[in-house]
């Protein structure tokens, strides 16, 4: 699962008995999660499905087959949220034999009417109707609202949007559609036939293996998966998708998109064959499923979903050439990997409990950066790598929760930067630790192990201690057991007179300090002297030879260690570190460095010196790093500013250089920004936009207005921009249609122009609406500390708008949306 809030920065217990008042329940903080009892296995689900699209209905028949494990039951307990259930029976042979049982909404209760012994297979026969929109179910929307089962646009009400129906299982909705035990240690075979208008197309877990008529208008698709997967990776879509195929090693691997996206999916999905092999080599575990589908949809809540064989992707993951050229690794290309690693971390070996749910979602943010690693060199990992680390350490609210987590609140908050980054962070750590080889190694023994099982985190540490021969209870008692991470300052001091080198490492962190075993580079004349050490101490003083003063001593030589860093070094080993140390990582510091001590020309020509580098994203860095008001800098940037808003590789580079050279408000760039606006990247367009509105406003204004009818992303959001400083009432409907469709990052790119234009128009209804959307961003966000600034934008515009006609309504408005905010959890 890729969860959506991480873009933003960067998501329980055993159900009650039946019919028995609910206990109180001790403080969050105390209560331990345990692993679901496995009282019935699943064995094999069979289920025949047809759909009321009018009502949103499903009607459903089952055949569960389940076997007592490790005692005798006379009953059995499944989870089916919402359900009408009509009739349970147990099958023998040919017969029926009706069931008593209790249901209560939540959970249904059959007496077998016998005790069935340990390991004998029996199956229940249930005929339901599933009725998701009447669900009542306060969720978390973190990565699904619960429903599970999703119709969209089902009456064709909304002109233009497809009528598509899907499924979102993760972690417990998929019983809201068809009677399980959904729990992550339960395992199925399962067959699926779905009655459909023969309009559309359906797809599933497994194989076709059936399709036919089934009565006028209607057709009867089978499903098939014959290696048993967790209930929760349960998945159906069905609607007027094109579907591109191509095979990999015999295995048909497909992408199922909206036909007017059709011609994209070579470019959105064509790597997976390759990603496929890559994974399988790197793993040394064949890819275990006899299909591959990726399926794109409207209004999935939470990016995408690794459903065995089947993995569902939100709108993001489509889109027209010109979308595709402002596209980035860190969006759906990392996404495709991600839900394609699952299949081995996840679907081939599920997380024993959510409590262990980095075991399935660590590995898949890992995978991220072995594919920009494999496919655009290692330059390209460690930037995915940085970027994973970073979205963690900024989400301060994350520090007191350790990765394995036995006492939580809700399951739902366990999707979090702790379970992706933070995990993913570690895994990148600990394969830089055991070497390569032997990680791998160690991962394909626990993959062989625990195949079509469940796993956790001390049968990971088990099977990698197995192969290197290492105990790493230190290793993971201190990084999946214990919350937090280390916060270091690093000081030097070179020793003329010993000819010695010390390093100074302070951990300030609360608690034990950790053990942090890494590798030094001191630089002399040019080279690199790489040394190994291990930190155990709140301080830890490492001394080095070194004859002369090292040009540079690079502390965490690798950059792999999950920590946060004051590293007291001057600017002038930062600059030598730029042009030295072999590592993305080591560049980007020593540009953060730079833009820290901007004044000085060293800072200066370090960043200038940037605006060459290899990789786009420090190109990008460098340029947004400047300081365009320092006349020097100015002098010796600009120039290579013009080059790179026309000519570099990266349309991200372009916009940026154009967005720099705005802040100039410079005539000369007039004719820059006026031919960019051709360009065919909606990013660079933005940019040229917003540049060209201090410098002539009126054009800017009409060359807005004839965007109206095309814009995307970077575009969008400057056309709001230049309406909120330039427009009217009469654009207010389109900004505010604009700001309702954007994704969540462009809707906070566009609160200015939004604010901005609530003030130029200065109405009633618009100041309505405005907050309202200002409100709701906050509450929807507020777990991720972003609140905080939406209500200061609130307060500004409460100040603004004091001497108005409307401070009285607005300031009410304003006061009590503030509360609302602050009141939400």
């Amino acid at each position: 699962m890729r969860n959506l809030s991480l873009l933003l920065l960067g998501l329980s217990a055993a159900p009650a008995a039946l019919a028995q008042p609910t206990p109180v329940q001790p403080p969050v903080a105390a209560v331990y999660r345990a692993t679901e009892r496995k009282v019935n296995a699943l064995v094999h689900t069979k289920l025949d499905v047809r759909f009321d699209y009018a009502k949103r209905y499903l009607y459903g028949k089952e055949w569960v087959t389940l076997k007592p494990h490790g005692y005798a039951t006379d009953s059995l307990r499944l989870d089916a949220q919402g359900m009408e259930i009509k009739a349970v029976s147990l099958v023998a042979g040919e017969q029926m034999q009706p069931l008593k049982h209790e249901y209560n909404q939540q959970q249904l209760l059959v007496h077998l009417g016998k005790t069935v012994p340990v390991g004998e297979a029996y199956t229940v026969y249930i005929e339901y109707t599933a009725k998701p929109e009447e669900l009542k179910k306060g969720r978390s929307t973190m990565i699904s609202d619960g429903r599970g089962l999703h119709f969209i646009n089902p009456d064709s009400a909304v002109a233009g949007k497809p009528v598509q129906i899907w499924t979102q299982g993760e972690t417990d909705a998929n019983s809201v559609w068809f009677p399980t035990i959904d729990q992550t240690n339960q395992k199925t075979t399962s067959e699926i036939s779905l009655t459909v208008p023969s309009k559309y197309v359906t797809l599933s877990n497994g194989r076709l293996t059936e399709q036919v008529a089934a009565g006028p208008g209607l057709r009867r698709d089978t499903w098939k998966m014959e290696q048993p997967h967790a209930p929760y990776l349960f998945m159906l879509a069905v609607g007027d998708f094109k579907v591109t195929k191509e095979t990999w090693r015999g295995k048909e691997v497909s992408y199922y998109l909206e036909p007017k996206y059709a011609a994209q999916a070579q470019q959105i999905f064509g790597k997976t064959p390759r990603m496929l092999e890559f994974f399988t080599q790197r793993l040394g575990v064949e890819y275990p499923w006899n299909k591959y589908a990726q399926v794109v949809v409207r209004e999935f809540p939470a990016g995408a979903m690794e459903n065995t064989t089947a993995s569902l992707f939100g709108e993001q993951a489509q889109g027209t050439s010109r979308d595709l050229l402002d596209w980035e690794y860190a969006g759906v290309e990392r996404e495709i990997a991600h839900e394609l690693f699952h299949h081995w971390f996840g679907d081939l070996v599920t997380a024993e409990s959510w409590s262990n749910l980095t075991v399935n979602e660590s590995f898949a943010n890992f995978s991220e950066v072995l594919w920009a690693e494999h496919e655009y060199g290692r330059d390209a990992g460690q930037e995915q790598a940085d970027r994973s680390l970073y979205n963690y350490l900024r989400s301060t609210g994350s520090y007191d929760k350790p990765l394995v987590r036995f006492q939580y609140a809700d399951k739902e908050e366990l999707f979090d930067n702790v379970s992706y980054q933070k995990g993913g962070s570690i895994l990148n750590m600990l394969r830089s630790y055991l070497g390569e080889d032997v990680f791998f190694k160690g991962i394909q023994r626990y993959l062989q192990q625990n195949a079509f099982g469940n796993g956790e985190a001390q049968q990971l540490r088990l099977a990698l201690e197995e192969v290197s021969g290492q105990d790493l209870n230190w290793f993971f008692n201190q990084w999946y057991y214990r919350a937090g991470h280390p916060v270091v300052t690093i000081d030097y001091q070179w020793d003329a007179a010993r000819k010695q080198q010390a390093v100074v490492v302070r951990q300030t962190q609360a608690g034990a300090p950790y053990v942090l075993p890494l590798a030094v580079d001191v630089y002399t004349n040019g080279r690199a002297q790489c040394h190994q050490a291990t930190l155990r101490h709140t301080v830890d003083t490492l001394y080095f030879p070194a004859p002369v003063k090292p040009d540079l001593v690079n502390v965490d030589a690798e950059k792999v260690l999950v920590w946060q860093k004051t590293d007291n070094k001057p600017l002038s080993e930062f600059a030598y570190q730029y042009h030295h140390a072999p590592h993305y990582l080591d560049r980007r510091e020593a540009l953060a460095a730079a833009k820290a001590k901007l004044p000085d020309p060293l800072a200066q020509k370090t960043l200038v010196a940037g605006l060459h580098d290899k990789s786009a994203t420090l190109r990008q860095m460098a340029i947004e790093r400047l300081d365009l008001q320092q006349p020097t800098l100015r002098k010796a940037a600009a120039p290579m500013l013009v080059k790179l808003a026309t000519s570099d590789a990266s349309v991200q580079v372009q916009a940026s250089a154009l967005t720099a050279l705005s802040t100039l408000k410079s005539k000369q760039y007039e004719k820059l920004f006026t031919k960019a606006l051709a360009s065919k990247s909606y990013k660079v367009q933005g940019a040229a936009l917003l540049g060209l509105l201090p410098l002539d406003t009126k054009s800017a204004l009409s060359r807005a207005t004839s965007f109206e009818a095309d814009n995307k992303g970077g575009l969008t959001v400057a056309l709001v921009q230049v309406y909120g400083k330039a427009g009217g009432p009469a654009q207010w409907p389109l900004v505010l249609a604009k700001f309702d469709a954007a994704e969540p990052n462009d809707q906070f790119s566009m609160l200015s122009g939004l604010a901005d234009l609530l003030k130029r128009i200065d109405q009633p209804t618009a100041w309505s609406q405005g907050i309202d959307r200002i409100k709701a961003l906050a509450i929807r966000y507020k777990s991720l500390g972003i609140h905080v600034g939406l209500i200061r934008l609130l307060r500004e515009l409460q100040q603004q708008e004091a001497s108005s006609p409307n401070a009285a309504p607005v300031t009410a408005l304003i006061e009590k949306s503030v509360v609302e905010i602050e009141a939400a959890k």
